[in-house]
């Protein structure tokens, strides 16, 4: 976490493109839920097709097992907005005929999930595709970040409902996502006086 951040809208939109190949529709699945989702990497790729498609549909929401997560919390659901539900269809749709107990991102070595160093592997040429600036470090918790970023302002700067969202124990490690006052922000505002 330390030294990442959130991507902007305009980096997003660059970074969705540059997933290609044959597991492209994995990639930006993975990629679309972490945004989404507020998930850690871990907690993603610890999901069974089971977790988020039943009865021929994508779920509404989506949860982690409590064996998943980090700490010892209690599990988290969170609801799919559509943008989720469509990424995660194109890559069910491409994975074809599977099991409701196959891993949602199964690496090439059948029945085993992505692997966290992989999906690292995985994001950061997206990111050089897309020419996003990685002066500071990017990797997989950007989409977490990112996450927090979007809640923190939707919910109207709401420190505590933001912190239920992330599914944090302490505030601090909220703030500690949002990164209050970058030293650029904090130097302008010091020069305006």
């Amino acid at each position: 976490m330390i030294g990442s951040r959130p991507l902007t809208q305009e980096e997003i939109k660059y970074i969705l493109l540059a997933f290609h190949g044959h597991y492209a529709a994995r990639n930006r699945a993975l990629f679309v839920l972490g945004l989404k989702t507020g998930f850690r990497i871990s907690e993603l790729l610890s999901l069974k097709v089971c977790d988020v498609y039943q009865d021929g549909a994508v779920l509404d929401s989506v949860g982690v097992h409590r064996s998943s997560m980090k700490g010892t919390g209690a599990s988290r659901r969170v609801p799919l907005n559509q943008e989720a539900k469509e990424a995660l269809l194109e890559w069910l749709n491409t994975m074809g005929n599977c099991r409701p107990e196959t891993w949602l991102f199964e690496s090439q070595r059948r029945g085993k999930p992505l692997d966290a160093s992989r999906a690292w592997v995985i994001f950061e040429e997206a990111y050089d595709e897309a020419g996003v600036d990685r002066v500071s470090k990017l990797g997989t918790h950007c989409m977490r970040k990112t996450f927090a970023q979007g809640v923190y302002q939707a919910l109207g700067h709401d420190l505590v409902k933001t912190q239920r969202a992330l599914g944090h124990k302490s505030i601090n490690s909220t703030v500690a996502y949002l990164g209050f006052g970058t030293d650029t922000e904090i130097n302008e505002a010091i020069m305006s006086l």
